[in-house]
């Protein structure tokens, strides 16, 4: 490998990782702050807490890399060019694609391990996700019932409590039951409990009543103690579908028997398998997009913020292109072509732009 290409894709290194690492600590921090109940409610350790949100890292890193490759080759060859070495190996005869090779190398290596994320880092880690962050709420199941809050851990139930102690016992308890029709249950309590047992958890109320209102005719008992089971709540969460996102890319594309798919799950699987197969060569295509555009003019001393501009802006176009179409893919299948020529358009455009004839046209001009 020439000197120069080390040079560059050192420099490339670099700034794809600075990048990289920051914008994935700063989405992964927004991310986080949505289990920080755990933390504050449940005294969850933060052990338990950061390997919840870890297992999200691999996701954000699919997400982030193509626009994080993009910005460090633009902030890289931006900044050569500034001070003046690119002038200098252009001067040398070096054409505009050996001068690309470096950005075009260092996108290769990151779209490579994208599809390795995409194919098995991806599915494995969100599924993981999504197992621990229910068995956390089955653990500590109280998560189902906030302070202060009117809260609906099923449809047709309704669940309020005052306050909650240091110790954990509850004061103040409201529920109401109207799941089945022509009957509806009100429960109020002065304290209780949820309590783990062996057939599941359990909402111990104590000195409280019981309300039954059942074809028009009232039922009323006063108890010292009485147990709700509330096992239902963990049991809907256990018989929970997967997510396409934990999905694999052969369960994905169909080489999976399941004949229970709707046609409507179908074309949401299919949308996520051609995501992830668009998706991680993003960060190709945009790598050449941005050295297409800091060489499609000459030389200026005074900065080339016109030629910055137009990359970012029709980079974010085609970025914000590419999640309209995942989701409007998600509906209607016959936009997977679409998905395929805003990733293939700009590389035909930046390609031409890249061309020798483009130069030559301009020296004969």
């Amino acid at each position: 490998m020439y000197r120069y290409n080390k040079y560059i894709i050192k420099h490339l290194v670099h700034s794809t990782l600075l990048i990289t690492f920051s914008l994935t600590s700063i989405v992964w921090l927004t991310q986080a702050l949505r289990f920080v109940e755990f933390i504050v409610n449940q005294g969850v350790s933060i052990t338990v807490f950061m390997e919840l949100t870890l297992l999200l890292v691999p996701s954000l890193l699919m997400m982030i890399f193509p626009p994080a490759v993009f910005c460090a080759v633009l902030f890289t060859y931006n900044k050569l060019t500034m001070d003046s070495e690119l002038v200098v190996m252009q001067s040398m005869g070096l054409s505009r694609w050996r001068l690309a090779e470096p950005a075009i190398i260092v996108a290769a290596v990151v779209t490579l391990f994208t599809y390795i994320i995409a194919a098995y880092l991806q599915p494995a880690s969100y599924k993981q996700f999504k197992e621990m962050q229910y068995v956390l709420r089955d653990k500590y199941v109280s998560l189902l019932v906030q302070e202060g809050v009117f809260s609906n851990p099923v449809d047709g139930l309704t669940v309020f409590i005052r306050e909650r102690d240091s110790s954990g016992k509850l004061h103040g308890i409201l529920v109401h039951d109207n799941r089945q029709d022509n009957k509806s249950i009100t429960m109020m309590a002065e304290s209780g409990r949820l309590v783990e047992t062996p057939g599941g958890p359990r909402f111990l109320l104590e000195k409280g009543n019981r309300q039954e209102m059942n074809d028009g005719r009232l039922s009323f008992l006063n108890f010292e103690s009485y147990t709700l089971d509330i096992s239902f709540y963990t049991n809907s969460m256990n018989t929970r579908k997967p997510d396409v996102q934990e999905l694999y890319l052969p369960q994905l594309l169909g080489f999976t028997d399941e004949s229970d798919l709707t046609s409507a799950d179908i074309t949401k699987r299919r949308a996520e398998a051609h995501q992830r197969i668009v998706w991680p060569a993003y960060s190709l295509v945009l790598s050449i997009l941005a050295v297409a555009t800091l060489f499609s003019g000459q030389f200026n001393r005074r900065g080339q913020w016109q030629r910055i501009a137009i990359a970012v802006a029709a980079t974010t176009f085609i970025l914000f292109s590419a999640v309209g179409i995942r989701g409007t893919m998600a509906v209607k299948s016959t936009m997977v072509p679409i998905a395929y020529l805003n990733l293939l358009l700009p590389l035909f455009i930046a390609s031409w732009i890249m061309s020798d004839h483009i130069a030559a046209r301009k020296k004969v001009a």
